[in-house]
């Protein structure tokens, strides 16, 4: 934005009848001063000034319904704002300082405080691009106030001689320079209406360029990618559901064989049943073992059934919202779906151990729950904090060294099923020193309830809460 733009845009409002601040909102970016509605000064309900700094440093006049405004509304933060706000509130705009040759506009606001006393301020604002920025000083008794974006100095600075944009207004402009940068002339910039109507068709032009435009193709982005990832997350649920189907088809063999236990108990290799088959029973299992295995497949295939339907059903409802908000393509409507879930395993790179006894994380399971064991001091902490999802059950054995134990979680159960807590106590209690000494009491909590203290040696750790199981150790 050029010099002689933003002192004219800044000396058409004081011209105008100046301006109350109404509200103050301010971001990363951005400060924003809403007017309150003046007739006498042409200012209707919810117009603001936006004080842009990046991606590159421009005064605009929007409104509350407008798009743009929505964007910066939602950067705003809530302490900044308040500072802000409470410093300018009731402030009216009195005079506007600057150089046309210069990329600094300085504000001159007074405002009654509480006791009665009228205070003056000086709002700054440096459009140089790169170093955009704004400074709220005190010019009466209390001169250190606010700043935001790039440090300058509270006073103007010195002009250069004849810089390029003021060059060309001069040209453009010839004898009417000066109403030009007093803000009288509308046609400094483009359209139709008065100045204050061109300003705000302007801003709205140059924010769709800078904010909303570049928002949506981002928010288009990020939309297709979760519909990629949603269907990749359908094919693995396909793959998942067509492996737990095919466990399931242990259940016919099993009820076969257990129903002939009676004669066929002890027997290994091949059976032979009563109706003419064969049943191949596996390497180095008699047959009530086999029937044993393979009743636990059916039933851990059918528990996985119902997990798969359960995560088809949500990523369905995913899909139908993506649908929805497709043809907004705006961040707000990427942002309300959800991303497909995702386990955390273990990276196939994993560090090996230094006495080169494999990788640092054992794997057990238990009823379909994926169950991981430490191997050392530094393993724990690897396991514990990279691991391990915050919502992951975490175990170790109370009082005495050993490994940690976690428990995955990716359905975000409150407690896990009695039989899986105490398998992987037990797990807790053998890989530890108490491995020998009877029943002993393992501690268990949520991975988000372990910290570490700052300075901690490797493998300690301290619980914000947590509750107690008591097992015998078991490999």
């Amino acid at each position: 934005m050029d010099a002689p733009l933003l002192l004219a845009l800044a000396r058409h409002r004081v011209d105008a009848g100046g301006g109350t601040v109404e509200e103050v909102r301010v971001g990363p970016r951005h400060v924003s001063l809403r007017w309150a509605p003046d007739r006498r000064a042409g200012l209707v309900r919810g117009l603001a000034w936006v004080f842009l700094l990046n991606p590159s440093p421009e005064l605009w006049l929007l409104a509350e319904q407008d798009e743009a405004f929505k964007l910066l509304k939602g950067e705003a933060k809530g302490d900044l704002s308040r500072r802000w706000h409470l410093e300018l509130q009731g402030a009216r705009l009195q005079e506007a300082e600057g150089d046309p040759r210069e990329r600094w506009l300085g504000l001159r606001l007074q405002r009654r405080v509480i006791t009665g006393r009228v205070e003056s301020l000086r709002l700054a604002f440096q459009g140089i691009p790169g170093r955009g920025g704004l400074r709220l000083d005190g010019l009466d008794l209390n001169p250190a106030r606010l700043g935001l974006g790039a440090v300058f100095p509270a006073a103007a600075p010195e002009p250069e001689p004849d810089p390029p944009p003021f060059r060309r207004w001069r040209e453009r402009w010839g004898d009417q320079l000066d109403a030009a940068l007093a803000g009288a002339l509308a046609d400094i910039l483009p359209g139709e209406g008065d100045l204050e109507a061109r300003h705000r068709a302007w801003s709205l032009e140059r924010a769709a360029r800078l904010l909303v435009d570049p928002g949506k193709a981002a928010g288009d982005r990020r939309l297709k990618d979760l519909r990629a990832r949603l269907e990749r997350y359908g094919d693995a649920l396909a793959q998942d559901r067509a492996r737990h189907a095919r466990a399931m088809e242990a259940a016919e063999p099993a009820g076969a064989l257990a129903a002939e236990l009676w004669r066929l108990k002890g027997r290994s290799g091949s059976v032979e049943l009563a109706d003419g088959r064969s049943l191949a029973l596996p390497p180095g299992m008699r047959a009530e073992e086999a029937v044993q295995r393979w009743y636990a497949a059916a039933k851990k295939g059918e528990r996985g059934l119902a997990r798969v339907e359960a995560l088809e059903r949500r990523r369905r409802q995913d899909l139908a919202a993506l649908e929805v908000a497709l043809p907004e393509t705006a961040p707000a409507a990427a942002s309300s779906i959800r991303k497909p879930e995702r386990r955390r395993m273990e990276p196939r790179d994993a560090p090996k151990r230094a006495d080169g006894k494999g990788r640092a994380v054992r794997n057990v399971e238990c009823e379909g729950f994926e169950i991981l064991v430490g191997k050392g001091d530094a393993d724990n902490d690897r396991l514990t904090f990279k691991v391990g999802a915050p919502l992951d059950i975490w175990l170790h054995v109370a009082g005495v060294p050993g490994s940690h134990v976690v428990v995955r979680n990716p359905d975000r159960l409150d407690e896990l099923p009695r039989a899986v807590l105490e398998r992987a106590a037990e797990l807790a209690a053998f890989h530890s020193k108490a491995k020998h000494g009877g029943k002993v009491e393992v501690h268990w909590c949520r991975v988000a309830d372990v910290s570490k203290p700052r300075g901690a040696a490797p493998g300690k750790v301290m619980l914000r809460t947590f509750k107690s199981v008591r097992v015998y150790p078991k490999e």
